[in-house]
């Protein structure tokens, strides 16, 4: 696989800019959101910046990822709806970058050193929750996609993880992000019904049902490990600036819950996951 890093520098505003703890504390346990970063603490900005750069990096990839499958798509239909949802992912990443430069990052720096050609070339090879770069991209976006059915429960499995990650943003306490994330969150319901069209379409058919079956052994487990770990101080963080609602394993659950109901009623087979947590060394990755 390829472990090639680069570095990519991240500014931040003036410590002078930001404000105390203790305010930013007693301003969310009042239920008002935050507009600005003159309005934040050091520790809420970091960690505002840290989940906006996951989406931003994780939009951008996946854009570019889907741009191959508009020409290998199976027919015209379906060439404009893949070519939708690279616009969409592309708009997406737009919208957080432009959060992020509202903040004071340099986001043209990030987008250059973005490696888009960064894939696992081993056949097999599995990343867990591990990346192999410096960005923040979810690490679902390393692996290559080589079929449509690939494509197909990709789709189906990360644009769903993706909506139940977003359903926290929409009640975020930083009010920009939570405004802008509003027509994001209703363009992922749509790849999302586009994703569970096809596999209902694949799983129903005889001739293409095991195909789909081993794309959902494949993809799933992918999936199951992006949420993070459960019970992280991170993420209890997260959850007290207000910026995420509910612990890992909670939107893991959901997530879970909703992939089972489609796989029961199409005769699919749930794959098994099993957590790599504590084989895990690394630091908390996307979704901690």
């Amino acid at each position: 696989m390829d472990t090639q890093v680069r570095e990519t520098v991240v500014t931040a505003p003036p410590a002078q800019e930001f404000v105390p703890e203790a305010q930013v504390r007693e301003r969310l346990t009042e239920g008002r959101e935050i507009e600005s970063r003159s309005e934040m603490s050091q520790s809420y900005y970091d960690n505002l910046v840290n989940l906006l750069r996951q989406q931003a990096d994780s939009e951008l990839a996946g854009g570019i990822g889907y741009v191959p499958w508009i020409a290998k798509a199976p027919n015209i239909e379906e060439k404009l709806i893949v070519a939708q949802i690279v616009k969409d992912e592309m708009r997406h990443a737009k919208a957080c970058y432009k959060l992020l430069e509202g903040l004071g990052i340099d986001v043209d720096s990030i987008i250059a050193a973005h490696d888009y050609t960064m894939r696992v070339q081993a056949e097999g090879a599995e990343l867990g929750t591990q990346r192999v770069s410096d960005d923040k991209r979810v690490n679902m976006f390393y692996y290559t996609i080589d079929t449509w059915t690939d494509f197909i429960m990709f789709n189906f499995c990360m644009d769903r993880a993706a909506g139940h990650q977003l359903w926290d943003v929409e009640h975020s306490s930083y009010a920009p992000w939570k405004r802008a994330i509003a027509q994001i969150a209703k363009e992922e319901v749509v790849h999302i019904h586009h994703g569970d069209t096809w596999v209902r379409k694949l799983a129903l058919d005889p001739a293409t049902k095991a195909e789909v079956q081993a794309a959902l052994d494949k993809w799933y487990p992918r999936t199951m490990n992006i949420f993070g770990r459960p019970g992280t101080k991170r993420n209890a963080l997260y959850q007290q600036y207000g910026l995420k609602q509910r612990d890992n394993d909670a939107v893991r659950a959901a997530f879970k819950a909703e992939v089972e109901a489609v796989v029961n009623e199409v005769g699919l087979r749930m794959p098994e996951w099993v957590a790599d947590w504590e084989n895990n060394t690394t630091p908390e990755r996307f979704g901690a």
